[in-house]
């Protein structure tokens, strides 16, 4: 029991704040969250409206995922965690899917994205051992971004995902840095986790195997962690083939009707994509457009979606931030940390920049990546601690990225209240 008890400490001091910093850190964006997703989901019906399953917003699927846990193929055991996240929403509420059944399912992604900057924090702090000033303006830049204000309080599979993954990342590399394995059952747990919400996801899990030490060097830590890998894959397709009662076939048919839903939509240049979408749209907002939608049974409604930039200055910023990641994974090239974080982000590069799939509306799955953006950044900052004049000079660049963010994502917001006020009472 005595064992037990400690890991389950352990745990609970990782998810959760477990110094005075973290807490000042989650109650900061807990507050800040937590206003705005009460605030929407007193005044409008956006978070969840029964007669809209998807496409209100940015392309997310609130009540589809909410009811169903979303397409199984792509969503394999996100049906099981939704049931609980609804059946909770609906004890709240009294059994209706009123106010407070919205402004439950809003505050539960808004404690899940505030967890999350938790975790950016314990890493910059307690992993790359930045100073507490430096960590405080990253988490904050993070906290602006796109996804994580729109995350805070959509009830959707990439909410949770983001934790999930930020959690796990956090925890291997504390692994790594004591040059220990990684568990079978905490690989186990975070294949079932993260690959059960989307599947793809499941290879990030695998990554950090691949550094553990002397693992190519060894051939008995070398059967294990194929050990480890084969009995998470095990567990993993036998509990999703349990979901589609063992019907196998299907998940090659959706698949591949998926891709090509997704993957071959043909609207501006793929190059402009990339930058405005999936670097971009995740991160800092672009200019709005509403669209004409209907649920195929009768109900019309308006759904709000980005346009590309169409300002110089937005380009730039986002190039500017791409420049400083590059510049960090080059500078730290042979930090098996940053590895894992270059790795996890070019396999969602390679998904949506050079299958396409997804690409014309990339900016929702922000949240399978922009967890790397501030870690990336912050192994930067560790790059130049012995230089001055370079750490200054990247503070002021933060600094200048920062105020930008904040100034453009806040009056774009002030855009999406305008969408909600003339279509969401």
């Amino acid at each position: 029991m005595s064992f037990i008890k400690t890991k389950l400490i352990h745990l609970l001091k990782q998810v959760f704040p477990s110094t005075y910093s973290e807490l000042a850190v989650f109650s900061f964006f807990l507050i800040c969250y937590g206003t705005l997703g009460t605030y929407i989901a007193l005044h409008y019906r956006i978070i969840f409206d029964s007669r809209i399953p998807w496409d209100a917003y940015f392309s997310f699927d609130n009540k589809a995922i909410v009811t169903t846990g979303g397409s199984f193929e792509r969503h394999p055991l996100a049906y099981y965690f939704f049931n609980w996240i609804r059946e909770f929403s609906l004890f709240i509420s009294g059994g209706k899917m009123d106010t407070t059944f919205r402004l439950t399912l809003a505050w539960l992604s808004n404690i899940a994205i505030s967890l999350c900057t938790v975790q950016i924090f314990k890493y910059l702090k307690s992993i790359i051992g930045l100073p507490l000033n430096t960590s405080l303006l990253i988490t904050l830049f993070f906290g602006l971004f796109s996804t994580t204000i729109i995350l805070s309080f959509t009830p959707e599979n990439f909410t949770y995902t983001l934790l999930l993954l930020s959690i796990y990342n956090y925890y291997a590399a504390l692994k790594l840095r004591k040059e220990e394995k990684i568990p079978g059952s905490a690989l186990t747990l975070a294949g079932i986790t993260i690959g059960g919400l989307t599947i793809t996801n499941i290879v990030k899990v695998f990554i950090p195997i691949l550094f553990e030490k002397d693992i190519f060097k060894n051939w008995k830590k070398l059967g294990n962690a194929v050990f480890r890998v084969v009995l998470t894959t095990v567990c993993f397709v036998f509990l999703y083939l349990l979901r589609i009662d063992f019907k196998y076939e299907n998940i090659f048919s959706k698949t591949n009707q998926q891709y090509e839903k997704f993957s071959n939509v043909e609207s501006i240049p793929d190059w402009d994509m990339m930058l405005s979408y999936f670097f971009g749209g995740s991160i800092l907002f672009p200019s709005f457009m509403t669209t004409d939608k209907h649920n195929m049974k009768g109900f019309d409604f308006k759904g709000l979606l980005m346009e590309p930039y169409s300002s110089p200055f937005c380009y730039a910023f986002i190039i500017l931030l791409l420049a400083m990641i590059l510049w960090s994974y080059l500078k730290n090239f042979k930090n098996k940390l940053v590895q894992i974080l270059a790795i996890s982000f070019l396999f969602d590069i390679v998904i949506h920049c050079i299958m396409r799939f997804g690409l014309h509306t990339a900016y929702i799955y922000g949240g399978h990546f922009v967890f790397v953006y501030p870690l990336l950044l912050g192994w930067l900052f560790y790059a130049y601690k012995s230089k001055p004049k370079t750490s200054s000079f990247l503070t002021l660049l933060m600094g200048i990225l920062f105020v930008f963010l904040l100034a453009n994502n806040l009056f774009r917001m002030s855009d999406f209240f305008q969408f909600l006020e003339t279509y969401y009472q």
